[in-house]
């Protein structure tokens, strides 16, 4: 086949790629304009994560995993039909083939700028709340770490758990008490009180396992996706954590904090047991690194309930340590730094200023 003939057979496909990259390109141009970014979320985006966000409720499963399914599915066909017919149409299927997926890939991120990326660049937890995060001392860390050990131990013995004393109220208890969770902390931000979408439990759990995934927050349908093969002691913690990003807080940092919020304020034991624990293992990762003895001091103050939950969880990701899941991790450390989330995967820990923060606001 002649180039020029090859060049309108794949002229569609071009346009496409060129329309998609131009859009990349004004996204760029624009996100660092925080009213248009503003606008734009509260206008546009979040009226349609909600529209579409309530059809999916309907279903009982997971939209996100039929989407990768249908994925799936259409990849292979199209790789398919392409080895089939590339005797008698050779380069022109090949090309056309090798454009719908880039087609697909522009598309698909664009979408995700348009309707998740672009909220990393308006206005923040931070900014709504005015909450700020400052640098802490170690003794501002220790007593914030203090009060939610002795928080955690505090609860961990009202929770239902087995005659080996591990924690063991069901997933189903913990996802059927899911929709009050931000009651509380709602009253406090009003900003965060949204229509309600259940969370849903992905069947391929495992597999976000196997990349060190606990849920996710999946915007082409609105859904919160979780993990319900980690341990679900900090499943209660997660729920509220991908909530609070069906809320528009995109930075994982703020949405920790909230999510340890919403559970402390829930006024559900399970739930404020489990953000607790959360809190307790990022103020306490940082205590350790601040202060060894002060962390030991807590360390060896905790509930034995408490450590036997968090043995439990440590055990089990200790299984998942492999080089898909260190993989899965530096992809989305890259993930995060390209919407300027700098810390990468350690802006995880960067909550624990905010709790910080509002423990010594509470305490004034």
């Amino acid at each position: 086949m002649k180039h020029s003939s090859l060049l309108r057979a794949c002229r569609p496909h071009l346009l496409v790629l060129a329309g998609g990259v131009v859009f990349w390109l004004l996204f760029l141009l624009l996100r660092p304009q925080r009213a248009v970014m503003n606008w734009i979320i509260d206008h546009l985006t979040t009226p349609w994560k909600q529209g579409i966000s309530w059809l999916f409720c309907l279903m009982p499963w997971s939209g996100m995993e039929l989407c990768i399914a249908a994925g799936v599915v259409v990849a292979v066909w199209l790789i398919v039909r392409c080895v089939r017919r590339f005797r008698k149409e050779g380069k022109e299927i090949l090309c056309r083939t090798l454009l719908i997926f880039c087609c697909a890939g522009i598309l698909i991120y664009d979408g995700f700028c348009l309707l998740w990326g672009i909220n990393y660049y308006g206005d923040s937890f931070s900014d709504k709340s005015g909450l700020t995060a400052e640098p802490v001392s170690a003794e501002q860390l220790y007593l914030t770490t203090r009060y939610y050990a002795d928080l955690a131990g505090s609860l961990a013995g009202e929770v239902a758990r087995d005659e080996d004393g591990a924690f063991a109220v069901s997933r189903k208890e913990i996802f059927a008490e899911a929709e009050t969770v931000y009651e509380g902390i709602s009253s406090r931000w009003s900003f965060l009180e949204t229509p309600w979408r259940q969370p849903k439990g992905m069947i391929f759990s495992k597999i976000m396992s196997l990349t060190n995934f606990t849920g996710v927050y999946f915007p082409f349908t609105g859904e919160s996706n979780l993990n319900v093969d980690s341990p679900a002691c900090l499943l209660p913690s997660t729920i509220a954590h991908e909530l609070a990003h069906q809320k528009n807080i995109a930075p994982e940092q703020e949405a920790n904090f909230v999510a340890v919020l919403a559970c402390r304020e829930s006024g559900q034991t399970v739930y404020a047991y489990s953000g607790a624990l959360l809190a307790y293992i990022y103020l306490g990762n940082a205590l350790y690194q601040a202060d060894r003895e002060l962390w030991k001091e807590v360390y060896q103050s905790l509930d034995p309930l408490v450590r036997q939950d968090l043995d439990e969880n440590n055990a089990y990701w200790a299984r998942w340590e492999t080089r898909t899941a260190q993989a899965a991790e530096a992809i989305y450390t890259g993930f995060l730094q390209s919407y300027g989330q700098e810390l990468g995967m350690k802006s995880y820990g960067a909550c624990v200023d905010l709790l910080v923060a509002e423990y010594l606001e509470g305490i004034e």
